[in-house]
């Protein structure tokens, strides 16, 4: 990490990077979040079905809209806020809109008036349903969650790095670890709410249940709002996005003209001088772009230096930005399939564990079906720690490079490891799948028939290869996205993750209602039957780890082609008039 820093006289002489002693407000503000968020969010489902009376198909409806909206609203808050706000002052809202909406939901449980009388039958359809208004309230709560979500997700991790200088090895390094322990210590928050938080809600008393999270989002906003004094704020110059426009429609004008010989030469190459981003060398790919950087007699230039019609003649800077954003979108691409795969272990692996021996031991003790996740958490945060500690200066030593390997090839290497938890989870689904089948069940649920007498534990190598796969390609993905979009997009670039997700939940949708349908006459039966024991789940994992092979391959082609974003200058432009930067605590 790094302690704290004043910029270069080149730079700007008053500014000071605070690094590690931001964190303790960044990393903790960011913990409590997650225990607030992923602790009222990951058992709504049960909420709706058990206190609001919902029917299960109205429940998940609702829910899927939540987690769409909530994952597709980061690009609205990224770019709200790489245009207007700033990462700051977005975070500060969406922390308190966050905050907001726990308690508006924790008083729909602890308010009885809130929601429909309790149901004492088992038939839900007889229940008395909520009222209108019941419901607008609970939407209520829903719509400032996902406000929240929309501003906390893009700009969290990016408002994080922004701490660290990025032009000294003490930044650099700090700047890396961050990624990890960041990721580390979600992962552990997430945990801690997937276990003992909705225990709370589910056996003691879901008032109870949601109010911690809710006393815990309060006090991710007392941490972030502590560390203000001390925070580097990046102030937002424009619309990121209407550079971009600019340059494609100025390319379109002038796309008859021929490109010069040596482009970096003649070219418009006009940088304003209260630009946060580093200024990129010329670059051979997108070519077609660059004809929006070229002069013709009717371009106007402005006294300032700047063009008099910027939707007509564009600098190359700008063009090059707009290549940054074209040549990361293939990566983006690629990671849809992978997401896809680790879907599957958060569904169908749940269904494996139902119809398996859940029992710890010869206990009566049986671990809950949704629980196992658990174990790819302990996957990630056991082999983080590792791999930043060991593995790190060990490859250093080998390659050379900072880091050890690239990001694009940490990406590659979880992408593998997918394929690999793939074909493990298809051959522990076969062995399920047999004992079921034998003499040696364990007994019948009456809804999914045979419970085989393999023990559950048996997920817990493809749960495990889950969370170290994570490891490798979700982290470092944030990575590159941060890293490799311009400084002035990056929050948009912080909400690509989650566009991916996104992307894959509804890919896997309808990947898993395609394969129902087509299999549903085939001669080897339904592959995704409600009882696994009369369908092929393990075929249905080879198909996925087939799909990721040719993810792979197609990744592998991507990244070759790939060009990182260089700097022309070693420093980075950040004029003084563009970031706060306000006394330190002590």
């Amino acid at each position: 990490m790094e302690k704290s820093e004043e910029a270069g006289a080149d730079d700007e002489p008053n500014f000071r990077y605070r690094g590690i002693k931001a964190m303790p407000f960044i990393i903790g503000n960011e913990t409590f979040e997650k225990l607030g968020t992923v602790g009222t969010s990951s058992n709504l489902l049960v909420y709706l079905t058990t206190v609001f009376n919902m029917k299960s198909i109205r429940a998940v409806t609702l829910i899927n809209i939540f987690y769409g909206t909530t994952n597709l609203g980061t690009l609205v808050g990224a770019f709200l806020c790489d245009t207007y706000f700033g990462r700051y002052k977005t975070l500060a809202f969406a922390t308190v809109a966050s905050f907001v909406g726990m308690l508006v939901i924790t008083l729909t449980a602890l308010v009885s008036k809130l929601h429909p009388p309790h149901c004492e039958t088992e038939h839900i359809g007889s229940c008395i349903v909520p009222t209108p208004w019941q419901i607008a309230f609970l939407l209520l709560g829903f719509g400032l969650l996902v406000i929240g979500a929309s501003g906390i997700r893009p700009c969290n991790l990016a408002f994080g790095a922004d701490q660290f200088n990025p032009t000294t090895e003490s930044g650099k390094k700090g700047l890396n670890s961050f990624f990890n322990w960041w990721y580390f210590t979600g992962t552990v928050a997430m945990m801690i709410a997937l276990t003992l938080v909705i225990y709370v809600q589910s056996d003691v008393s879901w008032a109870l249940g949601l109010a911690i999270p809710t006393f815990l989002m309060f006090l991710a906003c007392v941490l972030f709002f502590m560390g203000k004094r001390i925070y580097v704020k990046v102030e937002p110059k424009g619309s990121p996005m209407k550079s971009v426009m600019q340059v494609i429609v100025a390319a379109a004008r002038k796309r008859h003209l021929k490109l010069p010989e040596q482009p970096w030469l003649t070219l418009f190459s006009h940088v304003p001088s209260n630009s946060i981003n580093s200024k990129l060398p010329y670059t051979n790919q997108f070519r077609f772009l660059v004809k929006g950087a070229i002069i013709t007699p009717e371009d106007q230039i402005s006294s300032g230096g700047s063009a008099a019609n910027p939707w007509r003649l564009c600098s190359i800077q700008q063009v090059e930005e707009v290549k940054c954003l074209m040549r990361v979108i293939p990566i983006w691409a690629s990671a849809i399939i992978y997401y896809s795969a680790l879907s599957q272990q958060q569904t169908y692996t749940v269904f494996q564990a139902l119809q398996s021996n859940r029992h710890l031991g010869q206990s009566k003790f049986k671990i809950p079906a949704a629980s196992y996740s658990i174990f790819s958490m302990l996957g990630l945060i056991i082999w983080i720690p590792i791999y930043d500690q060991i593995m790190v200066p060990l490859l250093q030593k080998i390659t050379g490079k900072e880091g050890g390997i690239t990001v694009l090839q940490k990406m590659g290497v979880g992408m593998f490891l997918s394929i690999v938890t793939m074909l493990v989870s298809a051959f522990v689904e076969q062995q399920r799948r047999s004992l079921a089948l034998s003499e040696l069940t364990l007994r019948i649920d009456p809804r999914r028939g045979v419970v085989s007498s393999m023990s559950g534990l048996w997920l817990i190598p493809q749960l495990t290869l889950v969370g170290v796969s994570e490891a490798f390609t979700v982290i470092a993905q944030v990575e590159f996205f941060y890293k490799q979009f311009p400084e002035s997009m990056r929050s948009i670039g912080g909400s690509f993750s989650f566009l991916g997700v996104a992307v894959s939940s509804y890919l896997s949708s309808f990947l898993v209602s395609t394969v129902h349908q087509m299999t549903a006459g085939a001669a080897t039966g339904n592959w995704l039957p409600e009882d696994l024991n009369k369908g092929r789940l393990d075929y249905f994992y080879y198909l996925v780890a087939a799909l990721g092979v040719i993810n792979l391959g197609y990744f592998l082609l991507s990244a070759n082609w790939y060009k990182y974003k260089e700097n022309v200058c070693i420093t980075q432009e950040l004029p003084m008039d563009r970031v706060e930067s306000e006394k330190p605590l002590f």
